[in-house]
This record gives C-alpha cells, sequence and structure tokens, in this order.
C-alpha cells in the first residue's frame, strides 16, 4: 500500500501518488505558458499562483532626481502591441489554467493597476468566483521619481476559486488567525517588497528578476490556501519564489518559465531550500473539520480495553471504568464519557476527553491523545 511522506497509508495517501505520477511535479518547464498549460492533464492542480507581465506601458527611461537612470521593468515579456493584445493573452492563459484545476481548486493573481482590473475582468467572464481582493501595503515602495503622482504603494491580489458553484476550497482560516497573534487576517497585508540578502542578482550585481516577489507574500497565500502535499502552479514562475515557499512548506510546484537565466537562478534558489518537518508544517485547524471518532472507536482498536479504569488528572480524583460497549461506570452512574464526567463533578455538561485520562508507565495521560492518534490515520 502506498505510503505519504508522513508515513501513513490510505486511500488520500494513494490518490496523492497518483496525482503526482501524472504531473511533472516539483520542475521548472522551459516554455511558453500557454502551450505549457495546455499540456498538463486536466483536473489534477490544487492552486495556480499567477505573477503575469503587467503591460506596464513604460515610455522611454525614468530617473531619479540624481540623474540615474530607475532600473524599471522593460522586459520584452512585459509588451503588448495593445490591451486588445494583452486581453487576449489573459483570456488564454486563464482559460487553460481553468482548465488544469481541481474542481475545488482555487487561483491568485497578482497585479499593479496597469492590469489587475482587466485580469479581474475576464477572470469573472469565465466562471472564476473571487472570494477576496488582497491588498499588498508596501512598507518600503520605490518612490515615484518625477512627482506627478501618488507613490505606487500597493499591488492587488485576487483570489477565486474555480466555479461558483463550487462547494469546497480550502481555506485554513484558523492558521491565517493564529499567524495574526489571534486576530482575523485582513485583506489588507503590510509587507516589505523583496530587497537585501533575499533579493536574487545576476553576475553583474545587477537584479536578477525586475519583479521578483518576498517570500513572506507567497507563505501567506500558500499557508491559507494549501495543504501539506497539494501541488501549486506558477506558470509565470521567473526566478522561483512560489518554488521556493512551496517546498518549504511541504506543497508541490510546478513553475512555468521561458527565460534560461530565471530558471538557472530558480533552480538553485529552491535546491537551497530545507524542507519543514511533518510537526512543524501542522497548521492549526477547527475542531469542526477534524474527523469524528466516538470513544467506542479506542476500544474497539485495542487501545484501551474493557475493566480499564480512567482517572480524573485534578486533586479530587474521580474514577470510571470502561465497558465493553464503551460507556463507562462509576459507584451511581453510567454512561458516555462525558455525561459520566459531568456527573462525578455535579455539572451539567463536560468534554470526557480531556476530563479523563489513563495510566501510562506511572503517569495519567489525556484520553484526547488517543484519539489524535486515530484521527491522524484519517487524513
Amino acid at each position: 500500500m502506498p505510503i505519504n511522506k508522513s508515513g501513513r497509508t490510505g486511500p488520500a495517501a494513494s490518490r496523492r501518488k497518483s496525482v503526482r505520477s501524472q504531473l511533472p511535479i516539483d520542475q521548472i518547464i522551459h516554455g511558453e505558458c500557454i502551450s505549457a498549460i495546455k499540456a498538463l492533464p486536466e483536473g489534477l492542480v490544487d492552486l495556480v499562483f499567477a505573477d503575469p507581465p503587467y503591460n506596464l506601458q513604460l515610455e522611454g527611461e525614468l530617473r531619479r532626481p540624481n540623474n540615474t537612470i530607475v532600473d524599471a521593468v522593460d522586459d520584452s515579456w512585459d509588451q503588448f502591441t495593445s490591451f486588445a493584445d494583452y486581453d487576449r493573452f489573459t483570456l488564454e492563459w486563464l482559460s487553460a489554467a481553468q482548465r488544469v484545476l481541481k474542481p475545488n481548486g482555487a487561483i491568485w493573481v497578482i497585479g499593479s493597476y496597469h492590469n489587475i482590473f482587466r485580469v479581474g475582468s475576464i477572470l469573472q467572464d469565465l466562471g472564476f468566483w473571487i472570494m477576496n481582493d488582497v491588498i499588498w501595503r508596501k512598507t518600503n515602495p520605490m518612490p515615484n521619481f518625477r512627482g506627478k503622482r501618488l507613490t505606487n504603494a500597493h499591488e492587488t491580489l485576487i483570489w477565486a476559486k474555480k466555479s461558483r458553484d463550487q462547494k469546497s476550497y480550502t481555506f485554513n482560516y484558523d492558521a491565517m488567525k493564529a499567524l495574526n497573534e489571534n486576530l482575523q487576517m485582513r485583506s489588507d497585508w503590510n509587507l516589505p517588497i523583496c530587497s537585501g540578502g533575499e533579493r536574487l542578482k545576476n553576475k553583474t550585481g545587477s537584479k536578477a528578476h525586475p519583479t521578483q516577489k518576498p517570500e513572506s507574500l507567497l507563505h501567506r497565500v500558500l499557508l491559507s490556501t494549501t495543504n501539506a502535499g497539494d501541488v501549486v502552479l506558477d506558470p509565470f514562475f521567473g526566478t522561483g519564489t512560489t518554488g521556493a515557499v512551496a517546498k518549504k512548506l511541504g506543497r508541490h510546484f510546478i513553475g512555468i518559465e521561458r527565460n534560461e537565466s530565471y530558471i538557472d537562478h530558480a533552480s538553485k534558489r529552491i535546491a537551497a531550500v530545507t524542507r519543514l518537518d511533518n510537526e512543524t508544517l501542522t497548521v492549526s485547524r477547527p475542531k469542526r473539520s477534524e474527523p469524528r471518532v466516538p470513544f467506542g472507536t479506542l476500544v474497539e482498536r485495542g487501545l484501551l480495553t474493557p475493566g480499564t479504569v480512567l482517572s480524573s488528572a485534578g486533586r479530587k480524583r474521580h474514577h470510571a471504568k470502561i465497558r465493553a460497549d464503551g460507556t463507562l461506570v462509576c459507584a451511581d452512574a453510567t454512561g458516555s464519557i462525558h455525561s459520566v464526567g459531568a456527573h462525578v463533578q455535579g455539572l451539567d455538561a463536560c468534554n470526557g476527553w480531556t476530563f479523563w485520562h489513563f495510566e501510562s508507565k506511572g503517569n495519567l495521560i489525556p484520553i484526547d491523545l488517543l484519539r489524535q492518534q486515530i484521527r491522524a490515520e484519517l487524513v
């Protein structure tokens, strides 16, 4: 039976292995994005993260007040003959991306005012359903050197599920809340632009890529809307920020990039990343999302045997014996772990999973630890 990376066996692990065998997992495809996406099998990608050309329409050199030239985005991949040409390109790659997404898949697209509104309109025309737009507020933006307009201090990300009628999608709400000091994560993210040691440089000391995104941005995207083992497609891979963060967080990536220099930088960068261990990758989840495990399952599985005496952990020690049907019996009551726990304390309700303990090597262990062991096997 197939074994996944956490050492567990089962149908979920089998499905993941089947998906990985059909996709160029953890590889960078050298080629043009539309044809490369079309060559992928349908419906196997969990998430698309796209940082497409912005179509900045720059006119001439951009200079600082001291007359030095700004290293702006003037690469050929960002140049289109017209808005109509850009729209055709956007429609084609988005259509291809929608095809490869799983039925419960989603997409993130990042852009500036030059293109994000056009992208958003085409997303909606294709049937994607927008969940949020996120404002990435740059804490250290590049100033507006000409002084003729406001400093462009933010970019916009659109998060959309594959279709309006889609019943499920991944959103790790509790993990994002934990990341934000137990407050709901807002849709405005204050993060610095890529700079310092994170910024990749070429042999001449110049930026290896003009629009390299910070890993902190991708950390939020992937932590919030994917799970460990998921497959993330980045059709505009650049120097591999998506791949580097995906590897670190235990996700799989597929990168598409036509610039060989970018691929070289990305390959070296990702090779240097160490994947976090499984325990570290576990994120906060709501209790309601976890598989239900009746107390009787612990008895059936032999993790606790009938006749075992359970105890409370407090100073006023309470005891109850496990019966073969998974109920408890004490001096003057029988019932579930919850009802008997409430009875011995004289309370209306009790969480029996945390109240009752079993003894192991002289220590009292909460029975909830055994429930979590079974839940781990069901994932």
